[in-house]
């Protein structure tokens, strides 16, 4: 039994690693037979791992028909990032009130160590995890384990935009005016004034301020599934 579960994990994490950066592409019909040669996973632990992926929203499944990756639209991030709005605001609303104050100081200590290097903006791929763990650091601070667990699925759903949005942003004149306070550092002064209502509006105007993007980064993110690349 032992062993068989870990091969329902084995397949899990190829599988969801595989979604999450679209290696299927989008409303792709998931060829069973392919992937059981590809993994070499039997159909049963297969079919399981698949039936994760659906209940996470990483894939869907339709009767007499299979299954198919998500699909790609500015409708789909759109929802996400409204997801994330809520679920991030939510937890840092209740950070403000249940955090301790010695797990807020060592966010902050986490926040000047990584600054310099996430504001430099040299490698997106980097920018992007420290931003996750900045967040899912202040997820935690709310002591609601669901919150957090939610929040991570949506990273691991949205990554791959996220990504692309950072990437062209790069060359452009996307980073802090200097002597202005970055995003992270204003939610974390709100946070460790324990004012609810300002952590709310710095954690929504720096979530949505990206989510205008993302019309165009769908755009792009097409372009490189489906044209080849040099």
């Amino acid at each position: 039994m032992s062993k068989q579960l870990s091969n329902v994990d084995r397949v899990y994490e190829s599988l969801r690693q595989m979604a999450a950066d679209f290696a299927f592409k989008p409303d792709q019909r998931i060829n069973e037979s392919e992937l059981s040669k590809l993994l070499g996973a039997s159909r049963t632990p297969l079919r399981e791992a698949l039936n994760r992926l659906v209940a996470e929203g990483f894939l869907t499944f339709q009767n007499n028909r299979g299954f198919f990756c998500r699909s790609l639209t500015p409708k789909y991030i759109l929802d996400l990032y409204e997801a994330r709005v809520a679920i991030e605001c939510e937890a840092l609303r209740l950070a403000c009130r249940r955090a301790k104050d010695h797990e807020i100081t060592a966010l902050g200590d986490y926040l000047e160590q990584i600054e310099p290097d996430y504001e430099s903006g040299s490698d997106p791929a980097e920018q992007l995890a420290m931003d996750e763990a900045f967040h899912l650091r202040l997820a935690q601070l709310s002591g609601n384990d669901e919150l957090g667990r939610m929040l991570r699925n949506l990273n691991d759903r949205i990554r791959y935009i996220r990504l692309i949005d950072l990437k062209r942003l790069r060359d452009k004149t996307g980073k802090r005016v200097p002597g202005e306070l970055s995003a992270h550092s204003r939610i974390f002064l709100a946070l460790s004034g324990r004012d609810p209502a300002a952590a709310e509006a710095a954690m929504r105007g720096h979530i949505e301020k990206r989510r205008e993007a993302a019309t165009e980064a769908v755009q792009i993110a097409f372009s490189q599934l489906y044209v080849p690349q040099d």
